[in-house]
């Protein structure tokens, strides 16, 4: 399959642009060409075979895309959470997969690593982690207890100076090439707690998740613990219960709230390209009244989308937004996406489920973002018990 020529131009129809800082747009920047020179050239033959792109790793190490919010000693930016914000949207304007990648190493693995680890361990993983040196996966979600975490069987028992793990989680992101997984599991009082896994440890196989028809270049997996000797300075030491891992998840959605936005903004330009050059009965579609509602509809809730987004930065930086707040933005920006990938499909016609352009691959991707860390349902959830004050999930 020949490359594309990326011609990917920014929507910004209210000067979103102006709430920007000069660093915001340098670093969006250099995300953006990064994308345009290295993944969109390669990701629908990835994608098309199913394979990840296990040399981007190191790439999205050196760009300073995993744990961008992390401070500088342990070798992340140590910038801020709109800078975070347009990092994760550049990256998924290119794959929602590569995306996801980054946000698991960050949001998922570094995070805990730094938030509840020890001194030691933070020295001992993070800068491995930053630099893509190492890959990280977490380790939540299992057969039988998906929006449920608190039921997981996974657990550990006290052995002196270890603990033995046993127990088996899936749709892990990044497992099968991870040589680090933060894993949450009980312990025998009954809670959760997180240890760090590493590869080689004897018992602890990461097999490969195939048949996806949803983030293809993106590798997934199982992570099976069979009575896994893990050592006690591996345990997380500041954090006992469901808020850990539910903090993680609320740090990853705020990365997808502003991911989604980059693949609606993708399916966007290219629809309205096509519509200016796609000629039909004498003239551009562009020209017809239905094609204009579409991409009228389309701009318009990426428009709300990148406000709520911006906003939603400025609480985060200054340590305000809460998890709600966050729950809401990746539903929004999730189901905007969607609407515009099915959209946009609709313009290009038999063209648009072709590789030929990236919007089936966006389709086909956003099925799985809008299940993860928290499906469309569950987060209306936590928005209706956080104006009601009224617990549906119970």
């Amino acid at each position: 399959m020949a490359a594309k020529t990326d011609n990917f131009q920014s929507p910004d129809y209210f000067g979103v642009d102006e709430l920007l800082t000069e660093e915001h747009k340098l670093i969006r920047e250099a995300v953006r060409n990064y994308v345009k020179k290295e993944i969109s050239p390669i990701i629908e033959d990835y994608a098309q075979r199913a394979e990840f792109p296990q040399h981007i790793v190191k790439q999205l190490g050196d760009l300073g895309c995993f744990g961008p919010t992390v401070p500088e000693q342990y070798g992340g930016g140590g910038l801020d959470y709109i800078s975070y914000g347009l990092m994760m949207q550049e990256l998924e304007r290119g794959d929602s997969g590569v995306r996801s990648t980054a946000s698991v190493q960050g949001s998922l693995v570094m995070f805990p690593i730094y938030q509840y680890g020890s001194e030691a361990q933070r020295n001992k993983y993070l800068p491995k982690l930053a630099s893509g040196e190492w890959l990280g996966c977490f380790g939540l979600t299992e057969p039988n207890h998906g929006s449920d975490p608190g039921g997981m069987l996974t657990n550990i028992k006290d052995a002196s100076d270890h603990v033995i793990l046993n127990g088996a989680k899936m749709w892990i992101s990044n497992a099968p090439f991870s040589q680090v997984a933060v894993v949450w599991a009980k312990n025998e009082a009954g809670e959760i707690q997180g240890v760090i896994v590493e590869r080689g440890m004897e018992g602890f196989t990461t097999p490969t998740t195939h048949g996806k028809w949803s983030l293809r270049a993106s590798a997934t997996g199982e992570l099976v613990f069979d009575n896994v000797k893990v050592p006690k300075e591996n345990i997380l030491p500041n954090i006992k219960g469901l808020k850990g891992p539910l903090g993680c998840l609320t740090k990853a959605r705020y990365g997808i709230a502003w991911g989604a936005i980059g693949a609606a903004m993708d399916c966007y330009d290219i629809a309205l390209n096509y519509s200016k050059e796609r000629i039909q009965f004498g003239r551009p579609i562009g020209g017809f009244q239905l094609q204009q509602k579409k991409l009228a509809e389309m701009i318009t809730e990426i428009t709300k989308a990148q406000l709520m987004n911006w906003r939603l930065g400025v609480l985060k930086s200054e340590d305000r937004a809460t998890a709600a707040q966050i729950s809401m933005a990746k539903r929004n920006s999730v189901e905007t996406a969607m609407n515009c990938a099915r959209e946009a499909r609709q313009m290009l016609g038999g063209m648009g489920i072709t590789g030929e352009y990236p919007i089936m691959r966006h389709m086909m991707n956003l099925e799985s973002v809008v299940t993860y860390e928290g499906t469309h349902d569950i987060h209306l959830l936590i928005t209706g018990m956080d104006v009601t004050g009224l617990n549906a999930f119970q």
